[in-house]
């Protein structure tokens, strides 16, 4: 939908830790230089899957360094909290902190009472070794796990406070927590369209009076060891190469499924009256959004559809010639592209009428829920500058007849919709432009 509301919206911080960089600018960058983030995994063993390589976030150590700026309080209470924070969590975390320093609305800019979160996250596994001393307690001598066991003797040997390391609503909590935010609060776990909807969920929030200011994230890993395992099970992966880094190839004729990935994102959106009496640094505006689920039950094209409802929505009445590029899904599976691209021709016409289109996954895959918020970051700064071209995109499947950015001269425009989609047809999009 479109705004509905003078109380407009806007972005004045941005944070991102992606395969590429944990820097707007240098993301934007490494997009624009055709960079790839795919390489052999560390986090996950090498040999035992039909995959050695994903997009791990290989600046992201988890140091307070990676945190940004903060006061020495503040670096002693995240130090003490990461004892109960899975990796991404503390990405969430992180990214958090550095739109609030990126955005400077500090303590004394906000009205805590008035500032909240809104992030995205997905189901988050818990990491074998959690379980593993437990589990040796009940293992019998001819080798067989003894489930009656369990409850007095290897249960006690898991860490009681395990569960908060890897419960999907702890990033808001945690952000909350540490900056002392006390407005609105909520987790949206919708896998790669949790971005989209948390910054749908946020704009709504604001405009309806409801708060001044929201820091807006999503955060999300596909390499780990259940995690990788389940992907690779249910999913369509790409096949492993000899150069790992041509691996993801989005609406490339040869494609043949995505590649799993790590990492985060979050902004801070307030209103816009509260930006300027603060004199912030406005980055873009939030002007539309869409959210829709269409299930298999809506046939073999229930991707397409759920596109389709999420490009309309997020247009809204705009007219289809101010939409700078559209930012795609872009997953690199044959069924996912070619229902994407059906989608973009059905809303927006035939190639030569519609924008630009790219996507950052032949650059690092999916993300998870983390994807759709790095995509966003990446699209925002382009707005006013060029555009970054789709990755091992080299030559377009004519299923999927879209406007393809095939170049770094592509203008990007002052307007933008990303779209992202789950297997099971959860769909949203974000519209946004260059504040004027």
């Amino acid at each position: 939908m479109a705004p509905s509301s003078s109380r407009r919206v806007v972005i004045t911080g941005v944070g991102v830790i992606s395969p590429l960089a944990n820097d707007p600018d240098a993301l934007l960058k490494a997009l624009r230089e055709g960079a790839s983030a795919i390489r052999p995994l560390s986090q996950v063993p090498r040999g035992v899957m039909c995959i050695d390589h994903g997009a791990e976030a290989v600046g992201f150590t988890g140091d307070i360094s990676d945190y940004g700026p903060l006061d020495k309080k503040l670096q002693r209470t995240i130090r003490k909290g990461s004892k109960v924070m899975c990796r991404e969590i503390e990405m969430g975390v992180a990214v958090a902190q550095l739109a609030l320093h990126g955005s400077g609305l500090d303590e004394e800019a906000r009205d805590r009472d008035r500032t909240g979160v809104v992030y995205g996250c997905d189901y988050i596994m818990s990491l074998p070794e959690e379980f593993a001393a437990g589990i040796r307690k009940c293992i019998n001598e001819d080798g067989t796990f003894d489930f009656g066991k369990w409850g007095q003797q290897g249960r006690p040997e898991v860490n009681p406070l395990w569960l908060l390391k890897y419960l999907p609503n702890m990033p808001a909590s945690h952000i909350a927590i540490y900056n002392d935010l006390r407005g609105p609060n909520n987790s949206i776990t919708v896998r790669e369209a949790s971005a989209g909807a948390a910054l749908a969920e946020a704009y709504s929030t604001i405009t309806r009076g409801h708060a001044d200011a929201l820091v807006v994230g999503s955060t999300g890993s596909r390499i780990h060891p259940l995690r990788t395992l389940h992907a690779s099970m249910q999913e369509k992966l790409a096949t492993d190469r000899s150069d790992p880094t041509t691996m993801s190839r989005p609406f490339d004729v040869s494609r043949d499924g995505s590649v799993v990935g790590e990492g985060a994102a979050a902004m801070v959106c307030e209103s816009v009256d509260q930006a300027q009496q603060r004199g912030a640094k406005i980055l873009g505006e939030v002007v539309g959004y869409a959210s829709s689920a269409v299930g298999p039950a809506a046939g073999d094209s229930f991707l397409k559809q759920a596109f389709v409802n999420v490009l309309r929505g997020a247009l809204g009445d705009a007219d289809p010639k101010s939409i700078g590029h559209i930012h795609a899904h872009g997953l690199a599976t044959d069924t996912c592209d070619r229902q994407e691209a059906e989608a973009i021709v059905e809303v927006f016409g035939e190639r030569e009428s519609q924008p630009p289109v790219t996507t950052a996954k032949g650059h690092f895959g999916n993300l998870g829920a983390g994807g759709g918020m790095v995509e966003i970051v990446a699209s925002l700064q382009a707005l006013g500058g060029s555009l970054f071209p789709i990755r091992n995109l080299e030559k377009l499947d004519p299923d999927c007849p879209i406007r393809a950015c095939s170049d770094t001269e592509t203008p990007a425009g002052n307007e933008f919709i990303s779209c992202n989609v789950t297997p099971q047809g959860q769909a949203s999009a974000v519209r946004i432009r260059r504040f004027s």
